[in-house]
């Protein structure tokens, strides 16, 4: 029976903040005096569901939408050709799909969120600081996928009533949004609202109406278009405005652009991976990610160039297009429909790639009061209101600036993890301590300092040209400072990795290190088959509830109440004694 707050409780809530104070929850690795979530626990082995085709049908589903269209197009606006926008798709997804394969394996392996796995490089209080600047731009992407997708639900209500269309702007210009935008922006809110709160358990629904609806829009969109056109249009024959040196930082500016919409990905992608049947699977991530950015991006450069010929300017968002079949009574229909793909593709980008990542962070954050529910109804006002999305999206050219701002401090985080993770720990971290605040990651009071050195080196640097490209009028930087800006996302993830190794082989963390993989209480069923298989026959046994490693040698299990249990393991005859 679903929960109904009593007037009592409305009545409490509303005058003190202790009555949205949530029961207590246990969990299996937590010490008793560490309040937690239990949504926050090693995914159990029943619910890791994740196959390789899960993967390929998240991506498909999560790259085709209009903040993939349009980061192409821009490309273009900004004085590139296309010859430019196709590699500059190609390698900047390249470049983040590296730090998503080797983040990703962490949630694969060891089923636990980002928000859990930042403690093992950044120590337990320092990852409050990543967690905390992940949720915000999380947050940020959330409100720009929402202003996109305010027109579809303009479209839409012009479709069925065209009066929409002459709604009396009483805005001023300054507000960055009509009266129309508004009330379409509201609705697109409000509607969203309830479908942000779908479990992920449950997700594979909405991506397999999101994998049929949104390529079929995008693919009619472009062969009308061509076929109305005539052609591809000119685009492809348009030079480059730019060159030289010029044209080299504003290449890699544009690819630090496509980088940084994935940015946020790059670090929490072990809050999908967790879910992965194997550890294997997600690996298709490398290839794929590259191959539907880019296919979405050549659809929305093919398109735009043929809005040249129709429309005498060109149309970089495909509701621009779809707009004009409103003209036409007999393609109003084909609009309705087609701006409501786009906005299914629009709401289940938000929903997979920026509610759910928000509302796990505010969990870990305030988990007295704030659960995965509160945490997506808490997130979906944040971003959709508070750091007004509309106004960000009112150029090409901030677009691009606000995507490469997104990646000067997630970088570095994404680089510290993967290094800490493959390089420093080995791929041996003891799950359990990740748990507990005084265990082995508690390095200097909860700091890691040499994270923190590794950081605020990768990050500092770049702050002068981030203040340039907010504020470009009234901010005074070196010509160097605005060309180490152009690619920020790059250089922060290299010099975070390389300074973060360094300064831990120099200064090693020696009771952070673990010689085997202390896995939770519950044991990933690819790790525990493979055991088996080589250290067992159908004599030996295992407890459910533990986790092993290393058979044959030293086994270090993880089991519930956040109790370790070390034992030295002997082989006979097939028997593990």
């Amino acid at each position: 029976m679903k929960y109904v707050p009593s007037k009592k409780t409305l009545k409490a809530r509303c005058t003190t903040v202790s009555a949205w104070e949530l029961p207590k929850q246990d969990s299996a690795l937590a010490p008793p005096g560490v309040w937690t979530n239990a949504d926050m626990d090693p995914v159990p082995p029943k619910n890791q569901t994740w196959t390789l085709w899960t993967w390929m049908a998240y991506w498909a589903t999560d790259t085709i939408n209009l903040g993939t269209w349009e980061t192409a197009s821009s490309v273009i606006a900004v004085g590139l050709n296309w010859r430019d926008a196709i590699p500059v798709m190609i390698v900047g997804t390249t470049c983040v799909a590296i730090p998503m394969v080797l983040n990703g394996a962490i949630g694969a392996r060891l089923h636990i969120p980002f928000s859990v796995a930042v403690r093992s490089s950044f120590g337990y209080y320092l990852a409050y600081f990543c967690i905390v600047s992940r949720s915000i731009l999380a947050m940020f992407w959330l409100g720009i996928q929402g202003a996109n997708g305010a027109q579809c639900i303009t479209i839409m209500l012009a479709a069925i009533w065209p009066s929409y269309s002459n709604i009396k702007n009483t805005l001023p210009a300054s507000a960055g949004i009509t009266t129309q935008g508004m009330v379409s922006y509201f609705l697109f809110w409000i509607i969203q609202l309830p479908l942000l709160l779908i479990p992920p358990t449950k997700l594979r629904y909405l991506f397999a109406v999101k994998l049929v609806a949104a390529p079929i829009t995008a693919i009619a969109t472009m062969g009308w278009i061509v076929n109305a056109a005539g052609g591809g249009g000119e685009l492809f024959n348009l030079p480059e405005t730019v060159h030289g040196s010029t044209k080299a930082y504003l290449w890699l500016s544009c690819m630090s652009a496509v980088t940084g919409s994935w940015a946020t990905l790059a670090c929490n992608i072990p809050d999908f991976s967790r879910y992965a049947k194997t550890s294997r699977g997600q690996f298709i991530q490398l290839p794929f990610l590259p191959i539907i950015f880019t296919l979405c991006g050549v659809l929305g450069i093919v398109t735009t160039s043929g809005s040249y010929v129709l429309y005498g300017s060109y149309l970089w968002n495909p509701l621009d297009i779809i707009a004009h079949w409103l003209d036409n009574p007999g393609g109003r229909a084909a609009a309705f429909f087609a701006a409501l793909s786009w906005y299914v593709a629009q709401v289940g980008t938000n929903i997979t790639a920026n509610s759910i990542s928000a509302a796990n962070d505010l969990t870990v954050l305030f988990p007295r009061y704030v659960n995965i529910r509160r945490g997506c109804i808490i997130a979906a006002v944040v971003g959709g209101w508070v750091i007004v999305p509309w106004k960000i999206l009112s150029s090409a050219e901030t677009f691009l600036s606000f995507m490469g701002g997104y990646a000067v401090f997630l970088a570095p985080i994404a680089g510290i993890i993967a290094s800490d993770y493959w390089l420093v720990k080995r791929q041996n971290i003891d799950v359990p301590a990740l748990y507990d605040p005084h265990g082995r990651y508690r390095y200097n009071s909860g700091v890691n300092w040499r994270a923190a050195i590794a950081f605020l080196v990768a990050v500092a640097p770049l702050l002068p040209g981030l203040a340039y490209s907010i504020n470009p009028g009234s901010t005074n930087i070196s010509t160097g400072a605005k060309h180490l800006y152009t690619f920020d996302w790059l250089y922060g993830f290299v010099v975070s990795i390389f300074l973060y190794t360094s300064l831990s082989l120099i200064f090693p963390a020696k009771e952070s290190l673990s010689s085997v993989t202390i896995f939770g209480h519950e044991l990933d069923g690819e790790e525990y088959s493979r055991g088996m298989e080589e250290k067992t026959d159908s004599k030996g046994s295992f407890d459910k509830e533990k986790g092993f490693e290393d058979v044959g040698g030293e086994t270090i299990v993880g089991t519930t109440g956040h109790k370790e249990l070390r034992v030295r393991e002997e082989v006979s005859d097939g028997v593990v004694h």
